[in-house]
């Protein structure tokens, strides 16, 4: 399994909207301002998430998004397969394209035991806990330039 740029990018816009009062109306502009996302895929990824109603979205001049809920009422897991679909590490743990070995293959049961702790870790992680040990990308990239700019003394 591998988590999509999708996803990644998802969880950076919610996370960017977690920061922000219940309620908040915000521009994908200005999301992807802070976590240095591209503006037409994030704004397709959070047209899912609206669907998903994990935020709400809001037209016309001071339009844009906010989320639905609490942070800590959302879940990774939710965010995950509102954008991704329902996590499966191998076909034969996708219900609807089934595996012939199913029922009585080792792999089959390794990969769903797998599957599922995964599963577990995501539902049990919030978007609060996200929000709280994330830094927003252009923060970091701030911090990385001004890093860049100084001159170490030894070198001097």
């Amino acid at each position: 399994m591998q988590i999509t740029r999708a996803a990644e990018y998802g969880v950076l816009g919610l996370t960017a909207l977690a920061r922000r009062p219940l309620g908040e109306v915000v521009m994908v502009d200005v999301l992807c301002a802070e976590e240095e996302i591209p503006r037409s895929f994030l704004g397709k990824i959070f047209q899912n998430l609206a669907k998903a109603g994990i935020v709400k979205s809001a037209r016309g001049s001071g339009g844009g998004f906010s989320l639905s809920r609490l942070p800590g009422q959302i879940t990774a897991l939710e965010i995950i397969e509102a954008i991704e679909g329902p996590i499966a590490f191998q076909r034969c743990l996708d219900e609807d394209l089934g595996c012939e070995h199913s029922g009585g293959c080792a792999l089959c049961s390794l990969l769903a035991v797998a599957q599922n702790r995964v599963k577990e870790v995501f539902h049990a992680t919030t978007l609060s806990d996200l929000a709280g040990r994330h830094i927003p990308n252009s923060a970091v990239t701030r911090a990385r330039g001004k890093s860049r700019g100084k001159i170490p003394l030894a070198a001097a």
